[in-house]
């Protein structure tokens, strides 16, 4: 496993694995999406570990899905789409996975949780956001649609009016504005989060892991049973996005902005 783009420790039952590319902050590449995928399998596979927390280094949970690892082959359309459906289909797996561990998981949000990582978190049983969290569906502003999920998760959580607000409009919203909306558990001052994460995962290790298992099983029978389709419809969405105007547009406007972060300044 990658050491340096997820880290991975357990302490009382609990295993804590971290994002971890401050540079990008935390941004999701291929190559964090295999270290994750292990750390996940490791967790899971662990009979001591009873309850997992996800977060990310350097005080941001994450900035959503590598753009500077989607464009590295450049703009020309065959690569593009070919790039974007591989990144797809590898953050889809990290979402099924999240859902197909039956231990509780717990997203610790702080900074920056956008995109895919918005999604990601919501794909967890828990979410506890810093009061300095920043959410954003961001994918309408390259004009590409939410991907790990997140039309479907946000339809099964808060319905089709305010989902459609939110990725149709990509307004950032704070951790008060989620909590509005039953999108998290909990917003504390970000001097408590780390407090309040470890209070819920102490908690929730010392309740019966059968009962707790099956739980999650009957919530994903009766909450998820679609989001391998949606994730599917995700990948043929995203590849007719990724060659218009649109994208190319948005995409070459985002990276422009974004230059000083990927040239490690």
């Amino acid at each position: 496993m990658s050491k340096n783009l997820v880290e991975y420790q357990t302490d009382s039952h609990i295993a804590i694995i971290t994002m971890n590319n401050p540079k990008t902050l935390n941004a999701f590449s291929t190559k964090m999406k295999v270290a994750m995928m292990e750390a996940l399998n490791k967790a899971d596979d662990d009979k001591e570990v009873r309850v997992i927390v996800l977060q990310g280094a350097a005080n941001n949970f994450s900035s959503g899905g590598d753009i500077g690892e989607m464009l590295d082959g450049g703009m020309e359309t065959d690569v593009l789409t070919n790039k974007i459906d591989f990144m797809l289909k590898e953050i889809a797996e990290v979402s099924l996975k999240l859902r197909a561990i039956h231990k509780p998981i717990i997203a610790k949000l702080e900074g920056a949780v956008a995109g895919a990582a918005m999604n990601l978190a919501l794909t967890c049983d828990f979410r506890i956001a810093a009061d300095n969290a920043k959410f954003v569906q961001a994918f309408v502003n390259i004009g590409l649609i939410p991907d790990a999920g997140g039309t479907y998760l946000l339809n099964q959580l808060i319905g089709a009016a305010k989902t459609t607000e939110l990725i149709m409009l990509g307004d950032k919203i704070t951790a008060d504005d989620m909590a509005r909306l039953n999108l998290v558990n909990n917003v504390v001052s970000s001097d408590e989060l780390d407090a309040t994460v470890q209070a819920l995962a102490m908690r929730l290790s010392n309740l019966p892991g059968k009962a707790l298992a099956s739980m999650k099983h009957m919530v994903n029978v009766h909450a998820f049973t679609g989001l391998n389709e949606a994730l599917d419809m995700e990948v043929d969405q995203q590849n007719m996005m990724a060659v218009t105007d649109d994208f190319k547009e948005g995409i070459s406007a985002f990276m422009e902005k974004r230059k000083p972060v990927y040239q490690g300044k």
